[in-house]
């Protein structure tokens, strides 16, 4: 049976901090797809990108429950637990 996330009580804001990848946006690099940290609003690139920025943010910040940041997607996941979040 998979772990159910048991960090939901560290989401604290819905709202983006950018309309993309924030570190790939500073330098000009491209991205595949596009995760918002849902502890504190960064916006990184998914683990296909060249930068994989939103697993480092989760894995520097501490920051664990992330949200597909891609249109029609509504999905959340928890690093921490390795497991969807729902």
């Amino acid at each position: 049976m998979p772990t159910r996330c048991t960090h939901l009580d560290h989401v604290r804001t819905n709202t983006p901090n950018t309309d993309g990848c924030e570190e790939c946006l500073a330098i000009g690099q491209q991205w595949v797809h596009l995760r918002k940290c849902l502890q504190c609003g960064h916006v990184g690139c998914c683990d296909e990108s060249i930068g994989k920025h939103a697993t480092k943010h989760a894995n520097t910040a501490g920051h664990k429950v992330i949200r597909s940041f891609e249109p029609e997607e509504n999905w959340r996941y928890c690093y921490f637990d390795g497991s969807f979040a729902d």
